[in-house]
């Protein structure tokens, strides 16, 4: 892990080292949350809305549905991570 040594070289809302990543994530979480209500919600529309709509949603598919806003939330995160990341 390298340590960064100029703090005034590095862009607000930037990360450079492992400890800056949760502030960043927390700065974009509304953008990252957005993206994975949407995203999520059209892929449990996809995949599980004719068997909840038919009654026959078990436990198991109410979990892979909450499980499938998790995916993009992730995605989201890990781009959002990309972007921001300083090289300083």
């Amino acid at each position: 892990m390298r340590e960064r040594t100029d703090t005034a070289t590095i862009r607000p809302g930037t990360w450079s080292t492992r400890r800056e990543i949760a502030s960043v994530i927390t700065h974009h979480l509304r953008r990252t949350v957005t993206v994975a209500l949407i995203v999520g919600t059209a892929f449990v529309a996809m995949n599980q809305l004719g068997i909840v709509l038919a009654g026959r949603a078990t436990p198991m598919v109410w979990l892979k549905g909450a499980l499938t806003y998790l995916t993009p939330f992730v995605v989201s995160n890990i781009g959002v991570l990309s972007a921001t990341r300083s090289d300083h």
